[in-house]
């Protein structure tokens, strides 16, 4: 029997078990807030902006114990017995397309997908600074995105991706993403 679906308190709880890198539990939750802020701003109901906000939280869960396995485990071993959302495992299984054969195509799918990388990379430009995300500008953050130098490890290709699969112009969702982050401790 599948349990009902876990809240927000279980799926913290989840990452806690799973995660122990702290900076990878706030790449999570800053994931997690970017589609939360998403689905606000695209007037989703309360129940969808949860998922889409469990989608953001959970979507690395297996990265840590299982990485030549993520995201598959997490989506076919972990989360499905647990009670989770299918739209919150499609999506969590689409952010990995190169990994799983799923490609983003649902709206939650092509959100998580557009905030992964971009919210690490912003994480990552936030560090370099005096002020975190309180006075950071999207120029600033645009020129880093050149430098291949700078957090080398995300892909530049997959936040250009990310920005046509959400039909956005990158300043805007750098834009949005800072406004979200920068009311936030992470």
């Amino acid at each position: 029997m599948v349990n009902a679906k876990p809240n927000r308190e279980k799926s913290e709880e989840l990452l806690k078990e799973y995660i122990e890198s702290e900076s990878l539990r706030i790449h999570s939750r800053m994931v997690a807030d970017a589609m939360e802020a998403y689905a606000n701003k695209l007037s989703k109901p309360d129940n969808e902006t949860e998922d889409w906000w469990t989608a953001g939280l959970l979507h690395d869960l297996d990265w840590e114990k299982f990485p030549d396995e993520h995201p598959n485990r997490a989506v076919t071993t972990i989360l499905p017995p647990m009670g989770y959302p299918a739209d919150v495992i499609s999506a969590i299984k689409a952010h990995a397309p190169e990994r799983t054969g799923k490609e983003p195509e649902s709206e939650i799918e092509r959100y998580l997908f557009a905030c992964d990388e971009i919210s690490g990379f912003l994480n990552a430009v936030s560090l370099m600074r005096p002020n975190g995300f309180a006075d950071m500008k999207v120029k600033s953050v645009r020129k880093k995105l050149k430098d291949k130098r700078f957090a080398a490890n995300v892909s530049r290709d997959d936040i250009q991706k990310g920005v046509e699969l959400i039909n956005k112009e990158l300043s805007d969702h750098i834009l949005f993403l800072i406004e979200v982050f920068k009311d936030k401790s992470y």
